[in-house]
């Protein structure tokens, strides 16, 4: 991956990066080999954003984020302190509050003015919270950043307009509707292409498509479709 970083002056403030920035949630994060080789393939040092217990991943792996947002229930106070020390914000907000801490963290990610955002730890484990991490990527969405959620198996994220999806013929490619419709779904070069279809919650008929080239085209005419690119044919999570 290559990353590409811009520079834009705002005559109200310091120089604004453009760069990928990435949030760890905290959710499962099984494969630390993984997680740390995507985090390495940043060109840069990674800018990293930790929501709450999302920042044990990181000590685990030796790396220091730029801020850890979150209620806290998940984090000792020796690793806050200690992250503290090393130079990481600690940004602390009441247990009782309306946001899950994911979402205070990608608030804070889009206040960076970001290229894009990745997002690890945010899938398994408790379903509420994998499914709320999952509509977040309607933020992102609406604001016309790429979010996409990544684990070992697959990468999600949710599409307004159109995009290019580019793989290996074979992968699994499953596409679900994240608002009540989405509308004029065209889909080539897919092994089960579509014209002007339509997807409504509760039939699920997008499940288990497959790429049939090196790449793949999904436009929409209105609503929010989830994409979900696993990245290797015919592999997936255990029991699935």
């Amino acid at each position: 991956m290559v990353l590409f970083v811009f520079s834009r002056i705002d005559d109200s403030g310091p120089v604004i990066m453009e760069r990928i920035v990435y949030i760890l949630s905290g959710g499962h994060v099984k494969d630390m080999a993984f997680l740390r080789e995507k985090l390495r393939e940043d060109a840069e040092k990674p800018c990293l954003i930790c929501a709450d217990g999302g920042a044990r991943h990181l000590h685990a792996l030796g790396m220091v984020p730029k801020a850890i947002i979150g209620d806290m229930d998940s984090l000792d106070q020796g690793l806050q302190n200690d992250f503290a020390r090393k130079g990481a914000e600690i940004i602390t907000y009441p247990n009782r509050k309306d946001e899950t801490d994911t979402q205070l963290a990608l608030e804070y990610a889009f206040s960076l003015n970001p290229k894009a955002i990745r997002i690890f730890g945010a899938l398994g484990g408790r379903i509420d919270h994998t499914l709320a991490n999952l509509s977040l990527l309607v933020v992102g969405a609406k604001r016309g950043i790429e979010t996409k959620v990544i684990d070992p198996y697959c990468e999600v994220f949710v599409i307004e307009k159109d995009c290019v999806i580019e793989g290996k013929p074979g992968q699994t490619i499953s596409l679900l509707p994240i608002s009540t419709v989405v509308a004029g779904i065209n889909l080539s070069g897919f092994e089960y292409p579509l014209t002007d279809g339509t997807m409504e919650i509760g039939r699920p008929y997008g499940i288990s498509n497959r790429l049939a080239a090196s790449k793949a085209i999904v436009s929409i005419a209105s609503g929010y479709l989830l994409v979900i690119h696993y990245s290797k044919a015919g592999i997936f999570p255990e029991g699935e």
